[in-house]
């Protein structure tokens, strides 16, 4: 499990062969979970100056190739005792999103995110969301996009600063909005939950 806060900015040292090879400062284990730009790895060899990581089948299916080069956003799995930030993150992207608008403001940016329709019901308004590994929140939805208000800080500290127009993001939606959403499939619900409904029984856990 991972919380959405990114604790280093690594680089992709070659992708061969479905391993990636990553230069990065982080003491890294054989059989650890690392998240790289939200795709939780299992860390299959150690270098002097970093690690290998082995992409499988369903991975590479998913993700475009663009997050598996130049600079990465890195973060190892959560220790059980550590102080829980951000909100939980599986690692497991569900699809890959679009920027189609930046809009700067005052002392925040606008990124509005395209993906496709059938994700939406898992992004809810005011709720959490992972873009390339990065805890955010939402501030709304629409029919086929969301918008995410960034601040400065999280703009300096991450790779958002250099997103642009067209980038590809890798989209990890609400694990709790996926969970009703499945138990209410299967169980033939004759309405769909309101976000409010969605919202608090988030609230619950």
């Amino acid at each position: 499990m991972f919380t959405g806060l990114i604790r280093e900015i690594a680089s992709v040292k070659r992708y061969q062969n479905n391993i990636l090879t990553i230069r990065s400062t982080h003491d890294a284990k054989i059989g650890d979970s690392i998240a790289i730009n939200g795709v939780c790895l299992t860390v299959i060899r150690v270098h002097g100056d970093g690690f290998d990581l082995e992409l499988s089948d369903e991975t590479r299916s998913i993700i475009d190739p663009s997050k598996i080069s130049g600079e990465v956003h890195l973060e190892p799995a959560m220790k059980m005792s550590d102080r829980f930030e951000g909100h939980i993150v599986q690692g497991h992207v569900d699809c890959v999103g679009v920027i189609t608008q930046i809009v700067p403001m005052e002392n925040a940016t606008d990124f509005i995110i395209s993906v496709d329709s059938k994700y939406i019901v898992y992004i809810v308004p005011k709720g959490s969301i992972a873009i390339d590994g990065i805890s955010l929140t939402v501030n709304d939805v629409y029919t086929k996009s969301f918008r995410l208000t960034i601040i400065p800080h999280t703009l300096k500290e991450t790779l958002m600063k250099n997103y642009k127009v067209g980038t590809k993001l890798n989209i990890e939606t609400d694990l709790f909005a996926r969970y009703i959403n499945h138990i209410l499939k299967h169980k033939n619900a004759k309405k769909s939950l309101s976000w409010s409904e969605v919202d608090a029984m988030q609230m619950g856990y």
